[in-house]
């Protein structure tokens, strides 16, 4: 790979524009001590001592990106309700962009609370609509995304997909359409529901748990000659330009028209996996927005993902982290 600036290139991310599209969600985490079983039930009782909330879901995307200091959308369906208030707070707190955030009476925002005490999650409540969006939500968010394109001129779009209901098919088709026609770069995080309705995106991003299952795919060895044989029956349903898969501790995967590449992860004290997949699929986007190198973006990308695990709990990326490994590893 050929000398990077990378103090200029990260510097260079704040004039780029990107927006996230998809299912944004709000995170609270209740802290609190157990002491004693409840008498009238055999479960434990959680005095409870503080609440957080954090932005989740695409959100945590979007947050991501703001992070690393470029201007951020954020374009979703929430509920008119307290939880979507909060949210809606937190984004504008983080530099994110709402004015294309659309408030549905019908919907409710997608909540998960976390009970969490002496370090361990004792319980979830999931607070949710999964349903598609009706014909008449559709239509406002792809109005929506029509007229972030025109306002914003943004240089990618990510799709990110949790299966709650807000990428419909229709939705997928029309918004990939609308960026090839304005000449934006589209990538997207997949779930299983939708994993073969991205056609003609630019950067295909699932992890290798998803490609198994989206493909029916019955394998245990992970190695090129399997990963190139992914990509091809991907690009044969897809005709998506970039494959880049996520292969857990054992890096990431890239093949496009020009290269392919294993690119294996840094030792690392793993503490929490959750939301790297968020913070590689911003990172990685960001990176082919700025440069269009997919061998830098795969690089670099691997490294972010490697830097949130070694926190607990999901948490973005660090710039100033992740420039200084930058400089090292690369």
């Amino acid at each position: 790979m050929p000398t990077i600036d990378f103090d200029k290139l990260f510097a260079g991310f704040e004039s780029i524009k990107i927006g996230v599209l998809g299912d944004v969600m709000l995170d609270t985490y209740w802290w609190g001590q157990v002491e004693r079983i409840s008498p009238e039930a055999p479960v434990p009782i959680v005095a409870l001592d503080r609440k957080e909330y954090r932005i989740g879901g695409a959100g945590n995307v979007a947050l991501n990106l703001a992070c690393l200091g470029a201007k951020v959308s954020v374009l979703s369906v929430i509920g008119n309700d307290d939880d979507g208030s909060v949210l809606t707070k937190l984004f504008a707190q983080n530099n994110i962009y709402t004015g294309y955030l659309l408030k549905n009476n019908s919907r409710i925002t997608t909540s998960k609370s976390r009970i969490i005490c002496r370090n361990q999650q004792m319980m979830r409540l999931d607070s949710e609509i999964t349903s598609d969006l009706s014909r008449e939500d559709e239509d406002k968010l792809i109005e929506k995304v029509r007229q972030y394109i025109i306002n914003e001129k943004p240089q990618a779009l990510i799709l990110e997909d949790y299966n709650k209901g807000v990428l419909t098919e229709r939705i997928i088709h029309e918004v990939i359409t609308l960026c090839k026609n304005n000449n934006v770069i589209t990538s997207v995080d997949p779930k299983r529901k939708n994993f073969l309705s991205y056609k003609g995106v630019d950067i295909f991003k699932p992890n290798m748990k998803e490609v198994k299952e989206g493909l029916n795919l019955l394998v245990d060895e992970v190695n090129t000659d399997l990963l190139n044989k992914i990509h091809q029956e991907l690009y044969e349903k897809l005709g998506h330009r970039i494959s880049f898969i996520t292969l857990s501790e054992k890096g990431v995967f890239y093949k496009d028209d020009t290269g392919q590449r294993i690119v294996h992860s840094h030792i690392r004290n793993i503490a929490d996996v959750s939301g790297a997949g968020d913070t590689v699929i911003a990172v990685a986007s960001l990176l082919y927005a700025a440069t269009g190198n997919v061998d830098l973006m795969a690089e670099v990308a691997n490294i972010a993902g490697g830097l949130v695990c070694e926190e607990v709990g999901t948490v973005a990326i660090n710039k100033e982290r992740l420039l200084a490994e930058c400089r090292i590893l690369l």
